[in-house]
């Protein structure tokens, strides 16, 4: 009987931080990474180290399931009134609201710790996004934009990358910042557009409501700058390979936002998640591509 309780609480728990849910840490993890190795390769023409890589993989772990954590929280009290959320733990009452705080706070104070490998300004810099992560779970019952919160809260790990590599962000830092808030923000709003009824109804906010009967042209839009962004980044780092690296990821980042505009223009519900959940294959894809030309371009110099 105590053994089926604490597997019935583990299996809860796993739902509250999405551990189940990969998807929404690869997210995170990806835009992570690109700034990881571009910052290094920025600064030292070589490849990040295996400890720097996995501090912010880690941290970027950590970090989503503290921000899930805090936001089933904050959506205690709506969760059980929409489709999509209504079986989440804290809204069917397997677990109390107090552990959705405590594994906010644990596993906040875990990610901190890898902190002590880093240098000290990357600490100052981790307080913004401990505060984004925890406000923006609250910002959709104030503002249309919890989605323009949400992207910079967990975008703040590239700023972050740049200042651990090379103590500042700089211009091409914040180039790709603003790549992944409009990334995100679009992503997030198909995501959004699943919940929209079920928003109005009980009055929560987001950029799917705001946006209107232009939410799919908007995320297009956003999807957009997003590449041309991306493609300036590629051939500030890699300019001898800028035309190869800037035509592929173009092209593919083209058919995989093309797919996701057949989605979404549809504004069905299961269709604009199934959009949502590919926007995975997006990030997987811009990091093979700035892996492969960092290790390319690494290996020739050592030639």
């Amino acid at each position: 009987m105590i053994h089926t309780q604490f597997q019935d609480k583990l299996i809860a728990w796993i739902q509250l931080t999405r551990f189940d849910k990969p998807v929404g840490t690869e997210l995170l993890l990806y835009p992570t990474l690109w700034a990881v190795f571009l910052a290094q390769f920025g600064a030292t023409g070589q490849l990040p180290s295996i400890q720097l890589v996995l501090i912010f993989t880690l941290g970027a772990v950590l970090m989503r399931a503290a921000g899930c954590a805090i936001n089933d929280f904050a959506d205690r009290k709506v969760d059980g009134h929409v489709k999509r959320t209504k079986n989440r733990p804290l809204a069917d009452g397997r677990l109390r609201p107090r552990t959705a705080v405590l594994t906010f706070l644990g596993l906040s104070l875990l990610s901190a710790c890898l902190l002590f490998f880093l240098p000290i300004a990357v600490f100052y810099w981790s307080l913004g996004a401990v505060f984004l992560a925890f406000i923006y779970p609250f910002m959709k019952r104030y503002t249309h934009l919890p989605q323009v919160v949400l992207a910079a809260a967990f975008g703040w790990a590239i700023p972050m990358a740049f200042v651990a590599v090379q103590g500042y962000v700089g211009l091409w830092g914040w180039v790709l910042f603003i790549a992944y808030m409009c990334w995100t923000v679009a992503y997030d709003t198909a995501y959004a557009m699943c919940d929209k009824d079920d928003d109005l109804q009980i009055g929560v906010k987001s950029t799917a409501i705001l946006f209107g009967k232009y939410d799919v042209a908007v995320i297009m839009l956003l999807n957009t700058v997003f590449s041309l962004l991306m493609a300036l980044a590629i051939w500030h780092y890699f300019t001898d390979y800028a035309l190869v690296g800037v035509g592929l990821l173009s092209a593919l980042l083209g058919i995989l936002f093309y797919r996701q505009y057949q989605l979404i223009k549809t504004r069905e519900r299961m269709a604009c998640f199934s959009a949502f959940r590919q926007n995975v294959l997006v990030g997987r894809l811009v990091f093979l591509i700035v892996l492969l030309l960092s290790v390319i371009k690494h290996l020739l110099a050592l030639n």
